[in-house]
């Protein structure tokens, strides 16, 4: 896979990109990362990569060209995805994650200042999306988020091909419980089921574990979750 980031300030990545799985990832072949700065496409002598808005307002806008310049450089033709990143996209979800882990290419735009020329957004991008529902600087730790989420899904990636299945939010639920040792840990012990070694009680144990944190926690993300009987006789307990 090769993901490029157009930044305003590709320093911003370098710790980030050069550190953990994602080091890991690029050693391994799995996924090109790189950082392009936007101003390399901007070709007055000001290297000016913002406008005032017409009609007059407050904040600076960032122009279509060094946009429509780079995205075009970097795709050769091609038709990768492009995700805008955006206060006002889509919120980011590992639904999302997964489909963007599908793709060969990914081209994501982070912008500053107060907004994008709206021309961007008609034209140019395939996504736009947000990581929350709060305002950031600029949109280059929203990159970061996504970068991460989508490269720990790629095959080879982890050391065991299992190890996000169970994430939370990947099966929809958030994830059970996690133990290691010691068992008993100043007085605090791991429960007994997880020492019995019964693999088909252990399994319906975290099943139900998983269950009843979002049920507490995330009771939303039971709306649309196709329970099955047994587990709706066992959210039925909880709600007693």
């Amino acid at each position: 896979m090769n993901i490029h980031v157009l930044s305003l300030f590709p320093d911003m990545f370098t710790g980030v990109f050069g550190s953990s799985i994602l080091k890991k990832a690029q050693e391994k072949g799995a996924v090109t990362l790189d950082v392009t700065d936007i101003r390399e496409f901007a070709y007055d002598k000001h290297r000016q990569v913002d406008d005032y808005p017409y009609g007059g307002s407050a904040g600076m806008v960032l122009k279509p060209e060094p946009m429509f310049e780079a995205v075009e450089k970097l795709s050769e033709g091609r038709k990768p995805r492009v995700v805008l990143l955006c206060p006002q996209g889509e919120r980011y979800t590992q639904k999302k994650a997964e489909e963007f882990a599908q793709e060969e290419e990914l081209i994501l735009l982070c912008g500053h200042y107060e907004g994008y020329d709206e021309r961007i957004r008609e034209y140019l991008v395939t996504d736009e999306i947000s990581i929350g529902d709060y305002v950031l600087t600029g949109g280059e730790i929203g990159a970061m988020t996504i970068v991460d989420s989508v490269v720990r899904l790629l095959p080879g990636v982890l050391g065991q091909e299992a190890s996000h299945v169970n994430d939370s939010f990947s099966t929809g639920l958030l994830e059970h419980p996690h133990y290691t040792r010691p068992a008993d840990f100043r007085g605090m012990k791991v429960p007994d089921i997880l020492l019995s070694g019964h693999h088909a009680n252990i399994e319906k144990w975290r099943e139900q574990q998983s269950l009843k944190r979002t049920f507490l926690r995330r009771p939303d993300l039971l709306e649309n979750y196709p329970l099955t009987a047994e587990q709706r006789a066992y959210l039925a307990t909880l709600k007693k």
